[in-house]
């Protein structure tokens, strides 16, 4: 039998296509078509919904560490649209012409086109010479950054598995930021300019065996050579190429990671405590953005960089008196001037100049060792976890150290190139100052190892007593037995998590393997793990006695304060 459900009388029945008061359904706006369409577009294989859905399921720790990033890719935003724009404007060319532009004082001077085009820019085109001060500022500002986030994560560990790619590729992305700005530098085709290109050809020169055939490759034949012709491609093409590349590697990488925090309340290796990725940390990390970008625009309309006008055109013959390398390229210069005088000889009737090829692999070797050093760490400790809370500096003194060895070792490099400045502001002599930065190169690194370490295992000591003993609290009380005690509060549940959840590594074991054998390897690495641990301070073992000491205090503290009630009161 079939049943029917009768509908009561009286009363509107709406459907799918009605509204509850009966009126015809409102059309979608044209903003809410289009945001169902995109919802619905694939890419790459998966919806942008449900993109989108997992960018709001996802948390995102809050820590200023995690603003570099962001400056890092609003100085690529940044020098992306302002390259473009110049590329309008500028000629890659090194073919001379005579100048006849808008800066009278060279009228009639014979300059390449290159310097012409950008003189052109900066004076004719509306805008333009904010234009090419924002694209140098922004490059300037580049390195730095990309610096700052290569430094929190080494001193915080955040190069550990499962982020050991993750590393690698920043320190890719540092070395084509320099190609870049050191291939952007020379396009200009100034005084300033020229005098580094002939370092450069100088050095190329100097390489045994190759330096002459290295020199005509790079420069396309004597100097100056096709040298503009050959940098305008890789510093607009390549480069950007290549940045981008590796951002994007880097930003998957991190995306398919979890992001890694620092210990606090409810911040385990499994669980994150954050803000939501899509709208909040987006909406921080794109205002920060727009902050930069603001700040790179306001410096660019206020403060000079780079004046080529007055610095003049490049000559082959001539070199700028007091010429300085940008910032981020320091250490390279620096580490030429720090050679003792004299370091070469004579060999299969070649001369071998040390002066260039030390300092070359001094540089070379220090690179290497920063890209492999989350390799090395891993194979002395011997730790193969994947790590997702972060340490505090202090609690991994040995790398801490070594990380401010290797920033004393770049620090002298770097003051190293304005050796001559130094000499001539402070009047003093060039050769004392050299004689110093030297001892410095060699003694510096290892007396900042031996007092960064100290510090750290000092804060250690410290952290230790916090979690024993409490905050002090300036309290004196007389006990009942005549003994005058300083009362101290213990510490906030939020400071015990982050200070007590230290992740306490153990030196290696010198044990035979399975055959019964001690390698050498074994033995160094047994040896380094000890040098890496054997010096700590357990402030984990303490929480025992944290524990024991709040149960006391609530039992002992009421009485204290009904004592000092009293004595206040007479």
């Amino acid at each position: 039998m079939r049943s029917t459900v009768e509908e009561p009388r009286g009363e509107f029945v709406t459907g799918p296509g009605h509204r509850p008061d009966g009126r015809s359904p409102a059309r979608t706006s044209v903003t809410d078509r289009l945001a169902g369409r995109a919802a619905n577009t694939t890419i790459f294989g998966r919806r942008i919904g449900d993109v989108t859905a997992e960018l709001r399921r996802r948390r995102v720790p809050s820590h200023w560490t995690n603003l570099f990033g962001v400056v890092t890719l609003a100085c690529i935003v940044v020098i992306t649209v302002t390259g473009v724009l110049l590329m309008f404007w500028y000629t890659p060319s090194s073919e001379l012409t005579t100048y006849s532009g808008g800066y009278a004082p060279l009228h009639g001077a014979e300059v390449s086109k290159a310097f012409a085009s950008t003189m052109h820019i900066s004076f004719e085109v509306p805008g333009g010479l904010l234009i090419r001060q924002a694209h140098h500022w922004a490059g300037l500002l580049l390195p730095a950054s990309i610096i700052m986030q290569l430094l929190t994560t080494f001193f915080t560990g955040a190069f550990r598995r499962p982020r050991r790619a993750m590393w690698v590729l920043l320190f890719l992305i540092f070395v084509v930021a320099l190609a870049g700005g050191w291939s952007g530098y020379a396009l200009p085709d100034d005084m300033l300019s020229g005098t580094g290109l002939r370092i450069t050809e100088g050095i190329a020169r100097g390489i045994p065996l190759v330096g002459t055939w290295l020199s005509f490759l790079l420069f396309g034949g004597e100097f100056p050579g096709q040298i503009i012709e050959y940098l305008y491609p890789l510093h607009v093409a390549v480069v950007p190429a290549l940045l981008i590349a590796l951002v994007a590697a880097r930003a998957l990488a991190a995306w398919h990671h979890r992001p890694p925090q620092f210990p606090g309340i409810g911040r385990t290796e499994q669980h994150i405590v954050g803000v939501p990725m899509l709208p909040n940390a987006a909406a921080r990390a794109g205002g920060l953005m727009f902050i930069v970008t603001g700040l790179i625009l306001l410096i660019s309309a206020l403060v000079t960089v780079n004046p080529i006008q007055l610095y003049g055109p490049a000559s082959p013959t001539d070199a700028g008196a007091g010429s300085q390398p940008d910032w981020y390229t320091g250490f390279l210069d620096g580490a030429l001037r720090l050679v003792p005088v004299g370091w070469e000889f004579v060999w299969l009737d070649r001369t071998w100049t040390l002066a260039l090829l030390v300092p070359l692999a001094v540089v070379t070797a220090y690179m290497l060792l920063i890209v492999v050093y989350p390799f090395v760490e891993e194979w002395i400790t011997g730790d193969h976890r994947d790590h997702h809370l972060l340490d505090r500096p202090r609690n991994a003194p040995t790398r801490t150290a070594i990380g401010v060895a290797a920033i004393v070792f770049y620090g002298t490099l770097w003051i190293a190139a304005s050796a001559d400045l130094i000499s001539t502001h402070f009047s003093v002599t060039f050769e004392g100052v050299i004689t110093v930065l030297q001892a410095t190169l060699v003694l510096g690194p290892a007396a900042a190892f031996f007092i960064a370490k100290r510090v750290c295992l000092a804060l250690q000591r410290k952290d230790h007593e916090l979690l024993v003993h409490g905050f002090e609290t300036g309290r004196i009380v007389r006990m009942p037995g005549g003994e005058y005690v300083e009362m101290h509060k213990p510490v906030s549940e939020h400071e015990r998590w982050r200070i007590g959840s230290v992740d306490v590594p153990r030196p290696l074991e010198l044990r035979p393997d399975e055959r019964g054998r001690l390698t050498v390897a074994r033995r160094v690495q047994v040896l380094l793990s000890r040098f890496f641990f054997e010096d700590r301070i357990e402030v984990r073992a303490s929480e025992r006695a944290i524990d024991a000491r709040d149960d006391s205090a609530t039992k002992s503290d009421a009485p204290i304060a009904e004592d000092l009630e009293t004595a206040h009161r007479h």
